[in-house]
């Protein structure tokens, strides 16, 4: 029997290809559930759509923090959004300090929003941060984000910036970047996150693991990344596949 994977974090409505097949190769590869994740409201309807057509397949309603060209977010339509039964998360949301330049303020307070979202309707956090941990971190503390809970999606950080947010009570979301060699460091941090702490991804269709880089990611791949895991962690692929996906049903209420 294939083991029962979780992608916890892809955004189907931006694969290339037939979304039948892609569910159906990844099921073939042992993955059984998925998060979609939206990054905009102009096709927030569509992630929610997909969510509603496959019943596998769930939600999150958010606007990413490198998107400038879209329209912004207010708390009511976020709340509104989340009231669907489909939806399980808010987000992706956060700070992106390498993609986006100059005043970020407007970028601070769409987070801070979020946040605010996610506190209201009790659904949790998907976060997002890149080269902003200390800003991020500040943020998650004022707004209390603890009180939602959450993920720290594709995790890229160390090991005092995976501890803190932990401390808050979020989990930590590690995608095929622990695939590549050039990541050392994120090993170490993905070996020493606790159990009851994790959760794998492939953020498809970007950052296709080990040995698929360079090509579109897909959500079959999750496989290679929650293998790749197990070795760092000298455990089996049922083990966290076990651990991971009851993680997920853990974190988004579903049990």
């Amino acid at each position: 029997m294939q083991p029962l994977l979780t992608d916890s974090h892809c955004h189907l409505d931006r694969l290339d290809g037939d979304l039948d097949e892609v569910l159906s190769q990844a099921r073939d590869a042992g993955v059984g559930s998925f998060l979609c994740v939206s990054i905009n409201m102009e096709n927030v309807q569509e992630v929610i759509n997909i969510a509603h057509r496959y019943p596998q397949v769930f939600a999150s309603v958010g606007v990413h923090p490198n998107e400038q060209q879209g329209r912004e977010p207010e708390l009511e339509e976020l709340l509104a959004l989340a009231d669907d039964p489909e939806v399980i998360a808010i987000g992706e949301t956060g700070l992106d300090y390498f993609h986006s330049k100059g005043d970020l303020g407007w970028q601070q307070e769409r987070f801070r929003r979020h946040i605010s979202a996610a506190k209201i309707s009790g659904k949790p956090l998907i976060i997002h941060t890149r080269d902003a941990a200390e800003d991020t971190l500040r943020i998650m503390l004022e707004e209390r984000a603890g009180e939602a809970g959450g993920v720290m999606h594709c995790f890229t950080g160390d090991w005092e910036t995976a501890a803190r947010a932990m401390e808050m009570g979020f989990y930590i979301s590690f995608s095929g970047i622990i695939t590549f060699n050039s990541a050392t460091e994120l090993r170490e941090v993905a070996r020493l996150v606790p159990a009851d702490r994790l959760l794998v991804e492939t953020d498809s269709p970007y950052l296709a693991p080990v040995p698929y880089r360079g090509k579109p990611n897909q959500p079959a791949y999750v496989r290679q990344i929650a293998e790749r895991l197990a070795e760092l962690r000298e455990t089996s692929l049922e083990d966290i596949a076990q651990i991971t996906t009851g993680n997920f049903r853990t974190l988004f209420q579903l049990n």
